[in-house]
C-alpha cells in the first residue's frame, strides 16, 4: 500500500493506473477509522480496479466552537485498517497542501443543504462540498463511495455532481451498525459509558416509526410526534432535530407518500450524534 501526502504525489499515481486503463474508486473520510468506512473499502474495492482512500480532517467543515481539534485521529491505526482492507493507496494531505494561503474558492450547494445539519451547523456543508470537489478534481475516480448515515450530506454531493457536469459516479453504501443497533460514528468515541447505552434510543426511535409506518400510520406529524416522545424518554437525550422530509429535496411533508427520510440529530452529553432511516409507505 502506498501513501501520498501531496497533490502532485496522489496525481502521478493515479496517471500512472490510469494508463494501464485501470478504474480509480475513491472513498474520501476523516480518519479514526470503523467497521462503517470498511464497509465503503470493500464496496470500492469489489466495483474499482484500484482505490484510493483519502484520510483529511476538514477545517471548513467545523463550525467555531466544534470539535475540530478535538476530532479524534489516529493515522498509524488507520494505516494498518486501510491496509489490511487491501486497499491500494491513502492520500494525506495537511491543511496547507489543501487549503494554501489565500485559498478563497468554495462551493456552495443550495437548497438540500439548508436543513437540518445545515441549519444546525452553518457553514458545514459549503465545507464539505468544497472538499469534496477538491478531491474529485485532484484524484479524479471513477467512483466515490459515502455511506447513507450522512444521508444529507450524500444529497448534497449528487446535487453537486449533477449540478456542475462532474463524471464521477456516486455509490452510497448501507449504514453499519453495532450489534445492539448504534449507528457506527467515529464521534461515538466521545460517549460516556451511560450517553453509549442511552444512544441506543435513536435506533429503538427509528424502528419505532418504521413499525408504526407498517401498521398504516402515514400522518408525518403524527410519526414525528412518536419518534419525538420516544427520544424524550431518554433523561440524557437533547434533540437537535427530529425531521421527516422528502427524498432527495429535503421538503416538509404533510404525509407519507412513497419515500420519506427520517433524520435525526441528538445530543448525548458532549457527543452529538446523527441516524437515519428511509420510511416508505
Amino acid at each position: 500500500m502506498r501513501l501520498c501526502k501531496t497533490i502532485e504525489d496522489i496525481r502521478s499515481y493515479v496517471n500512472a493506473v490510469r494508463s494501464e486503463g485501470k478504474t480509480v474508486g475513491l472513498v474520501p473520510t476523516m480518519g479514526y477509522l470503523h467497521r462503517g468506512h470498511l464497509s465503503l473499502m470493500h464496496e470500492a474495492k469489489g466495483r474499482c480496479d484500484v482505490v484510493v482512500v483519502s484520510i483529511f480532517v476538514n477545517p471548513t467543515q467545523f463550525g467555531p466552537n466544534e470539535d475540530y481539534q478535538a476530532y479524534p485521529r489516529d493515522l498509524k491505526k488507520d494505516a494498518g485498517l486501510v491496509a489490511d482492507a487491501g486497499v491500494d493507496v491513502i492520500f494525506t494531505p495537511d491543511v496547507a497542501e489543501m487549503y494554501p494561503t489565500g485559498f478563497s474558492s468554495y462551493v456552495e450547494v443550495t437548497g438540500v443543504s439548508e436543513f437540518l445539519c445545515g441549519a444546525s451547523r452553518p457553514g458545514h456543508f459549503r465545507g464539505v462540498a468544497t472538499v469534496v470537489s477538491k478531491l474529485f478534481h485532484i484524484v479524479q475516480p471513477d467512483m466515490a463511495f459515502f455511506g447513507q448515515k450522512d444521508f444529507q450530506q450524500l444529497l448534497v454531493i449528487k446535487r453537486m455532481v449533477a449540478d456542475l457536469n462532474m463524471t464521477v459516479q456516486i455509490a452510497e453504501v448501507p449504514i453499519v451498525r453495532e450489534d445492539d443497533g448504534l449507528a457506527m460514528s467515529s464521534r461515538n468515541v466521545y460517549l460516556t459509558p451511560e450517553g453509549r447505552k442511552a444512544a441506543l434510543v435513536l435506533s429503538r426511535s427509528l424502528k419505532l416509526a418504521r413499525e408504526l409506518v407498517a401498521q398504516g400510520v402515514l400522518d408525518i406529524p403524527r410519526l414525528r410526534e412518536a419518534v419525538v416522545r420516544e427520544i424524550n424518554g431518554e433523561s440524557l437525550a437533547n434533540i437537535d432535530y427530529v425531521e421527516i422530509r422528502s427524498i432527495p429535496d429535503l421538503l416538509p411533508l404533510d404525509k407519507l407518500q412513497g419515500q420519506a427520510l427520517l433524520a435525526l440529530a441528538v445530543r448525548f452529553g458532549k457527543s452529538r450524534l446523527i441516524d437515519n432511516t428511509v420510511l416508505e409507505a
